[in-house]
């Protein structure tokens, strides 16, 4: 449940309802209405959607609070309730097409797919643009949606935190990040970078270079593993040896030819993704780069693709399958108004022909 400012009113609240005008203007959260009333969170959700479960007392007494304030309820999330919406937006965040099909994403896409026909929902899917935040709200305010389940977190992270704590319905598949309010489901990062990076010092490398923006939220969680692995070690970084470019940069093979060109010395190469790991495998075939005899190469997401390159592909493998169940139910959790939940899943490092 959400709830969105109405400035086309110009009715003042009640005395006693709130401390002051300026008070009444801000962002209102589900939380200071429940503490206004005396109830929980869930219970301010259930009374606005108009629940039977919530007694007429209750009901009335938090309708009343809110139409103080000058709010209104999320159209979507409300909705649902009464089996008036049964649609689920999918959000994919990035400026690339590419970042659409992905592989991985794609699986994501289709395990979501499978979870919402279970429930009777269908699936609309949407891409958004790093200038488009505001059409997260839109599409919610305007009832086409039930809810929201996001990919990807890019520079959003802020945003999504507010949208939460504005009782908003969405889940959110990226980085675990701690001062995450809003549900998120997401590989364990931290420890797939160190399973990379700790499998290649383990085959004798010492000069690992890393492929993938630092800044990311996921991708900078596996650099932190990839420095935890370097530091237990010994091995000191070379920052020369960290290219940075985003998922799904559709640039990605004149990024690598360029830093190929600075002839830099290295013996191994831990990309943050398949794909990236893939066109790095054939820049390196191209110039005559043996993999693995001459350069060893991880890749992360384990693709259905990575066992059947040649060399096979070593990667750090996320389950898809568990990351779409797992969106649809913590959606579900907020739609049912039940506590935030984050879901950790498990990395695992399939070792191929790429690094032994």
């Amino acid at each position: 449940m959400a709830f969105a400012k109405n400035t086309d009113s110009d009715s003042a609240p009640p005395v006693g309802a709130v401390s002051s005008l300026k008070t009444a203007r801000r962002t209102v959260q589900m939380t200071d209405i429940a503490h206004m009333a005396g109830v929980s969170a869930s219970t301010v959700s259930r009374a606005l959607s108009g629940s039977a479960l919530i007694p007429e007392a209750t009901r009335q007494r938090i309708s009343e609070i809110a139409r103080s304030l000058n709010y209104r309820v999320n159209v979507g999330a409300a909705s649902l309730r009464k089996r008036d919406v049964h649609t689920i937006g999918v959000a994919i965040l990035g400026d690339s097409m590419q970042s659409i099909s992905d592989p991985f994403l794609l699986s994501i896409l289709g395990t979501v797919a499978d979870a919402l026909d279970e429930r009777g929902m269908s699936l609309m899917l949407t891409r958004l643009r790093e200038s488009s935040q505001g059409s997260l709200t839109a599409m919610l305010d305007s009832g086409q949606v039930a809810g929201l389940i996001i990919i990807g977190q890019l520079t959003w992270h802020a945003h999504l935190n507010a949208l939460a704590k504005e009782g908003f319905p969405i889940a959110v598949w990226g980085a675990c990040l701690p001062d995450a309010v809003y549900p998120v489901v997401g590989g364990d990062n931290v420890l797939g970078g160190y399973l990379a990076t700790q499998h290649l010092i383990a085959q004798g490398c010492r000069r690992i270079a890393f492929f993938g923006d630092t800044s990311h939220p996921e991708a900078g969680m596996r650099y932190q593993g990839y420095l935890q692995a370097m530091q237990e070690v010994g091995i000191v970084p070379d920052p020369r040896l960290v290219q940075p470019f985003l998922f799904g940069y559709v640039r990605i093979r004149e990024t690598i030819d360029q830093w190929l060109d600075q002839n830099l010395t290295f013996d191994a190469i831990f990309a943050t993704s398949d794909v990236t790991a893939i066109s790095i495998l054939g820049a390196l075939t191209e110039r005559g780069i043996s993999v693995p005899s001459q350069v060893k190469l991880v890749g992360y997401d384990d693709i259905a693709l990575a066992a059947h390159v040649h060399p096979s592909l070593t990667s750090v493998r996320q389950p898809p399958d568990q990351a779409g169940r797992a969106l649809v139910d913590l959606l579900f959790d907020v739609l049912q108004g039940k506590g935030r939940r984050t879901v950790t899943l498990p990395a695992t490092l399939i070792a191929r022909d790429s690094s032994l």
